[in-house]
Formats: C-alpha cells, sequence, structure tokens
C-alpha cells in the first residue's frame, strides 16, 4: 500500500526555484510530486526536523509532521549550502 502525504509549502521556499529556467523547474516540480509518496529520504544533519531529496544537481529540503511534508528549499546545490547554512 502506497501511503500518500499532503505537501504545503513554507513562505519563501521559492526564494531560488524562482529564479530558475522552465526546464529546471519542471524537472523539480516532477520531484515534489514523488515526495508525495516518498518512503524515506535522508535528514539534512542530526537533530535536524528537515529532510534532502536530491534531483542531480538541486536538492528539495522538507519537514514532516504526520501526514504532511512541506517544502522549505528547492534550489541548486550552492544554493543549498547556503540555506543549509542558515538552518
Amino acid at each position: 500500500m502506497i501511503r500518500l502525504y499532503k505537501l504545503n509549502f513554507a513562505p519563501g521556499w521559492d526564494k531560488y526555484f524562482s529564479k530558475m529556467d522552465k526546464g529546471e523547474k519542471e524537472k523539480i516540480l516532477g520531484k515534489i510530486e514523488k515526495i508525495m509518496t516518498l518512503e524515506k529520504a535522508r535528514h539534512l544533519k542530526f537533530g535536524s526536523p528537515y529532510y534532502v531529496v536530491e534531483s542531480g544537481q538541486h536538492r528539495i529540503c522538507y519537514e514532516q509532521k504526520g501526514n504532511t511534508r512541506t517544502i522549505a528549499f528547492a534550489g541548486n546545490h550552492k544554493q543549498y549550502e547556503k540555506w543549509y547554512k542558515k538552518q
């Protein structure tokens, strides 16, 4: 049985996403759709509430509470490093 999670988007999640070209956006949106049914992802770091999913050179971070996953970040690996250091 496939578990389906509800998706929300945190304020400011698209800071870097909004600046990407159409092809990159489509690729990331496809991966975000898969997060609705994804069973496992790696933690951002020990003690952090965030999980990270990789899509080529891009990273998508989300937080999970119960049956809801909130997308907090979507961008390339360099943008991810900037975002990561603030967490």
